[in-house]
């Protein structure tokens, strides 16, 4: 089978590609950009005239619910979402029922992934087992099994002599740690910024200082053990100047930020919204500005959905009470292009940091249009506006705080292995 992607403006950040080219797809992969292969005849071609063409969007966190929490969301209905949002690849935490702790749950989820033939799939295995902080995983074996790194999604470490040793474990192996900065007692029963806001609305609030605390014990301890970290979803300005601060200084740190905290504050809960009840939780204006201009002078390198499907009966509970998180798969795209446009960016460097920026971070072949990878590619239109709607997603989560929003970027076409998996 033989594709060709004519009149498109391909965007591919890692190799500098951005101008109008045609791709050539042939038994899956990138065969040429730009000129035709000797001898090639497309079976099948799409029009991209005017549309972007860039490499299939990457995804540092998205939750798919599976297994032990199919009533929340399906394996099948999560990977749909991710090829119509242009999400070709992505990594999903250990915090599912069971943990993935143990090698053949992780294998057990590859496969069915993969049977989908939708977007690829790389597990982060539990830290500890359990998630329980006490003793470490069988990393090795967990890695083996097709983890790509290993994280304790929100459930902290208190015992730092464990995260001392699981550093220094990762580090001997080279293992990438995903760690969420919070210290579990400042935050402890916290819904939402300890700011004005949660007061005035009388919500236990989470200071800044929890991030900045569990930062400065995960910073201190990465630089006495040479573990390579990554610090998920930064949602503070004290956090983007520490991270400055320890890359500055050497150390093998990386970092990402929701696209949700790149647009919404502390004030869009003002109306108990517990669509906005999210983990981090929603910062301040500084806050927003901060994670911004961080992402512009490169201290946080890539932007993720935190894509956390959840049931409608959990999110209709008030809002201290109603679970934690929102959709984002199919809203990381426009997000992305939002953001780029209110801050002036070019679509080029934006598309890098949802794009070849995470593929690297995670250490998988995705993110860019070399020749003789994967044909997993994204074709949007750029200009396009899309009112976000809860019926028309096709994650089985529904919960989102932008609904009714219209956003620029909707996604036409996704490919994976050079099969058309997703077309508007």
């Amino acid at each position: 089978m033989k594709l060709l992607i004519k009149n498109g403006h391909v965007i591919d950040p890692k190799n500098n590609i951005d101008g109008k080219l045609d791709v050539f797809i042939a038994a899956g992969k990138i065969v040429s950009v730009g000129l035709a292969p000797d001898g090639f005849v497309a079976n099948q071609t799409i029009d991209a005239n005017n549309l972007i063409v860039c490499p299939g969007l990457v995804d540092l966190s998205a939750r798919l619910r599976e297994p032990g929490e199919e009533y929340k969301a399906r394996l099948v209905s999560e990977l749909q979402a991710a090829v119509a949002g242009g999400v070709t690849s992505l990594a999903c935490p250990p915090d599912t029922d069971p943990v993935l702790d143990e090698p053949g749950l992780v294998e057990m989820l590859r496969y069915r992934a993969k049977q989908q033939g939708l977007a690829h799939v790389y597990p982060l295995g539990a830290l500890t087992r359990q998630l329980q902080g006490k003793a470490l995983s069988e990393m090795g074996e967990l890695h083996a099994a097709g983890c790509v790194g290993f994280s304790q999604a929100n459930v902290a470490i208190t015992d730092t002599q464990v995260l001392w040793r699981a550093m220094e474990y990762a580090a001997t192996f080279g293992f990438t740690l995903f760690l969420h900065a919070e210290e579990p007692f400042l935050a402890a029963n916290g819904v939402a910024h300890d700011g004005e806001v949660a007061t005035r609305l009388g919500l236990k609030g989470i200071p800044s200082a929890a991030e900045a605390l569990a930062l400065a014990s995960i910073l201190r301890i990465a630089q006495e053990t040479g573990a390579k970290v990554h610090i998920s979803r930064l949602s503070t300005a004290e956090g983007v100047a520490m991270i400055r601060a320890a890359k500055a200084q050497g150390l093998s740190i990386s970092c990402d930020v929701s696209a949700n905290h790149l647009h919404l504050t502390e004030h869009d809960i003002a109306y108990f919204d517990s669509n906005c009840h999210l983990k981090p939780p929603l910062r301040t204006q500084r806050d927003k500005d901060a994670l911004s201009a961080g992402l512009k002078d490169g201290t946080i390198d890539a932007i993720c959905s935190d894509h956390t499907p959840v049931d409608d009966d959990a999110k209709m509970a008030p809002f201290a009470e109603a679970e934690i998180g929102a959709t984002g798969l199919e809203l990381l795209l426009p997000l992305t292009v939002k953001w780029a446009q209110q801050q002036n960016i070019s679509l080029a460097e934006a598309l890098r940091l949802i794009t070849f920026a995470p593929a690297n971070i995670l250490g998988i072949p995705a993110g860019d249009l070399n020749t003789g990878r994967d044909a997993d590619v994204c074709i949007f239109d750029a200009n396009e506006y899309w009112k976000i709607s809860a019926n028309q997603l096709k994650s089985q989560g529904k919960n989102t705080p932008f609904n009714g929003l219209e956003l620029p970027g909707k996604n036409k076409f996704t490919l994976v292995r050079g099969q058309i998996v997703y077309q508007s």
